[in-house]
């Protein structure tokens, strides 16, 4: 496979919907791709987050977002890689490596000093992923979620 990513924009809404979707399936939630269109357009219509897309060809295969944030600790500007998904048949292409580099070339070139993400602990492929791309897990800091 040649797989290219870019920075995604809205007029990859088409091609970005059933790989959302795929994605949400794979954490469990329902197939409601409506709903990931309104999500999508607010997100490239708010500006509030970068997606970088994979292909191989015409064909899209995954994708990765980033969320803006910063860092009072380190009084720096970081991102919150929130999403990366890859198609099953797409799996060890070099496309996961491909989104998550030109992740962190994006957050470098606009003076990020770091992307944080979170998996789940049975996403073992994942994380071995993340590992051999030099990513430390966190051990000093317990992670907490309140639902609303």
């Amino acid at each position: 496979m040649d797989i290219v990513v870019r920075q995604a924009s809205v007029f990859d809404l088409d091609a970005l919907i059933p790989l959302f979707d795929g994605y949400r399936r794979f954490y469990r939630q329902p197939s409601e791709p409506d709903r990931i269109r309104r999500f999508l357009l607010d997100r490239f219509e708010y500006n509030q987050s970068v997606i970088f897309i994979a292909k191989n060809g015409a064909e899209a295969v995954g994708f990765t977002q980033l969320y803006p944030s910063f860092s009072t600790g380190a009084l720096a500007r970081i991102f919150v890689l929130n999403d990366l998904f890859v198609e099953r048949a797409a799996r060890r292409t070099g496309a996961g490596v491909a989104l998550l580099g030109a992740a962190a070339e994006y957050a470098r070139g606009v003076g990020a000093s770091r992307l944080t993400l979170s998996t789940e602990l049975t996403n073992a492929p994942a994380r071995a992923l993340y590992e051999k791309l030099g990513w430390t897990r966190n051990t000093e800091f317990c992670t907490y979620q309140l639902a609303l």
